[in-house]
């Protein structure tokens, strides 16, 4: 190596951010192992790097002994005595034993290094990206299917879409732009991984965010999302200003909001609801599109008995139970769904 291997050093440096010096410890390690490899494992060597000059040489790092048992290990206090004076029992010695071909090996060595290094902090600055992006929405293209895995190109780097994360009955196509949620990022010896969702609740909630300017102003705020994805999303907002109405701010122009939201999401059905203080309400405006008469609370059980017409008991339940479910889940509350003629015929007593 000579000093054109400093000076890309420093190239490398103020380029990629990656410290010169952090490069050449870890091409000191590498040489150490390479000299190993190919003169001989049994010795204690140390590398030295000229930073002035790149001339790497080579020492044997020898014990100052009364009596030799070692001699890759170990030298005599005599025999230390003739390089210098000042040695004594118990010092070190470094004697240079660099190899003729040893420049050869170490300009190698130091690409293998440079290339990792440079590797490493690429992928280090991928991940700082990103571990500070997660629960947030990115834009990406389907790259590839590999196992029900769905590989999305982020640009930089690609993420993964995993079955559990994917919207059931959504088909993914080589080219597909998508929103998709940062579900997590973790740090691997590959580089950073990235596991997205289309499915997670969250999704819904930042499209939300995009679409409608008085939530991403604060004017609007999103207190609670249930959602079967591909299927029913609840969505429960109040508003900061009294002038403002959440849920026509959501819908926005002739629905031209929550349109925009239902096309990214392939068709899923959004239910806007107010969120209120008042308990009762709250599970009332849960059910919706279902009309609700009367709803009995228990406080103590966090559970609701609610009274639908009868024409309406079929909405409120919903398809398998899925409106019920997802109030449920919304109000975080227990919902006993009755009609008006079960409520009388049950809970009046004559």
């Amino acid at each position: 190596m000579n000093i054109e291997f400093i000076e890309a050093l420093e190239e490398i440096e103020e380029e990629k951010g990656i410290s010169k010096e952090i490069i050449l410890e870890a091409l000191e390690s590498a040489l150490i192992s390479s000299y190993k490899k190919n003169f001989g494992s049994s010795q204690n060597v140390e590398i030295e790097i000229d930073e002035n000059s790149g001339i790497v040489k080579v020492f044997a790092k020898k014990n100052v002994v009364e009596k030799v048992e070692n001699e890759l290990m170990e030298i005599s206090l005599e025999d230390a005595k003739n390089i210098d004076d000042k040695y004594q029992l118990g010092d070190v010695v470094n004697i240079e034993i660099t190899p003729k071909n040893f420049g050869r090996i170490a300009a190698q060595t130091a690409k293998q290094v440079i290339i990792q290094r440079i590797k490493d902090a690429e992928r280090d600055v991928i991940y700082e990206e990103f571990a500070d992006r997660e629960n947030e929405i990115i834009t990406g293209t389907v790259q590839r299917v590999s196992r029900n895995n769905v590989y999305i190109d982020l640009g930089k780097t690609e993420g993964i879409l995993p079955p559990s994360e994917q919207i059931e009955g959504e088909i993914y196509e080589q080219g597909d732009r998508l929103k998709l949620y940062i579900l997590e990022v973790k740090k691997t010896t590959k580089g950073p991984q990235i596991i997205l969702s289309r499915s997670h609740p969250g999704l819904v909630k930042r499209l939300f965010e995009l679409e409608v300017p008085e939530i991403h102003d604060g004017i609007v705020d999103i207190y609670a999302i249930s959602r079967e994805a591909g299927s029913r999303t609840k969505i429960a907002v109040f508003s900061r200003d009294p002038n403002v109405d959440p849920v026509g701010a959501c819908v926005g122009f002739k629905g031209s909001r929550v349109k925009a939201i239902v096309e990214e999401l392939n068709g899923e059905k959004i239910d806007i609801i107010v969120w209120s203080k008042n308990i009762e309400e709250f599970i009332a405006n849960s059910l919706s599109p279902s009309k609700v008469l009367k709803v009995e609370v228990n406080e103590q059980e966090k559970s609701a008995l609610v009274v639908v017409p009868d024409y309406q008991l079929s909405l409120a339940i919903g398809k398998e139970g899925q409106n019920a479910r997802l109030a449920a889940k919304l109000t975080n509350w227990k919902i006993d769904i009755k009609s008006e003629s079960q409520y009388k015929d049950n809970f009046i007593s004559e």
